[in-house]
């Protein structure tokens, strides 16, 4: 039977220090990772909080995602591409579906549609030649509407590898915005060449975030 919230927290804790802080991570060990171990600690453990509070956007009415859904570097009838600004990694860039839908409620046609369109960006961002490899996130508790992350991962840099590159990307100084928005044109125009769709038109806000 699967553990209550209680139950889930208390069998965390009775692992946990006298200050409810776990051991560290095994992550923290690698290589790639961004921090040392020696002065590191883990936040302590937060009892459960229910009923957990809402998402934003919860509500179509107050979605922001719903209010830009005119905007973005590349849009088609059901999806729009926007570029994330202020970023410390080559390129940023986030697909929403125009209309409100989480990953779980997505319309069988439009999850199909996700699935390919997911893979020519990542095949476009790939494709410049100063990225070794794009990482898709898919997280869901800060924003109900339903959002796709892709990070470029730069060419060369071994220590970005892997699960630690969104650290990464906060502890970097910012990427020149000229070349990231460079970049970001090219994955868009490359998108309408395979799956159709358009770039914004003239007086069209550009989708960045």
């Amino acid at each position: 039977m699967a553990l209550r919230p209680d139950e889930f927290y208390a069998q965390a804790v009775a692992a946990a220090d006298d200050e409810r802080r776990l051991p560290l991570a095994r992550m923290t060990g690698w290589e790639i990772s961004p921090f040392e171990p020696d002065g590191l600690r883990v936040s302590p453990l937060r009892p459960p909080v229910l009923p957990e509070p809402a998402r934003h956007g919860e509500d179509p009415a107050d979605c922001n995602a719903c209010r830009n859904r005119d905007e973005g570097i590349w849009l088609n009838d059901h999806w729009r591409l926007a570029r994330i600004s202020r970023v410390g990694v080559p390129l940023v860039l986030m697909l929403y579906p125009r209309d409100h839908y989480d990953m779980a409620d997505l319309p069988d046609e439009l999850a199909a549609e996700l699935g390919l369109l997911s893979t020519r960006i990542v095949r476009h961002i790939q494709a410049l030649p100063h990225i070794s490899r794009a990482h898709v996130y898919r997280i869901g508790d800060g924003g109900a509407h339903l959002h796709l992350w892709f990070f470029a991962r730069p060419e060369g840099q071994a220590q970005l590898y892997g699960s630690w590159l969104v650290v990464w990307d906060d502890l970097l100084p910012e990427y020149p915005a000229d070349v990231a928005e460079a970049d970001a044109a090219i994955v868009a125009g490359a998108l309408v060449t395979s799956h159709g769709g358009h770039l914004p038109q003239v007086g069209e806000s550009p989708g960045v975030s």
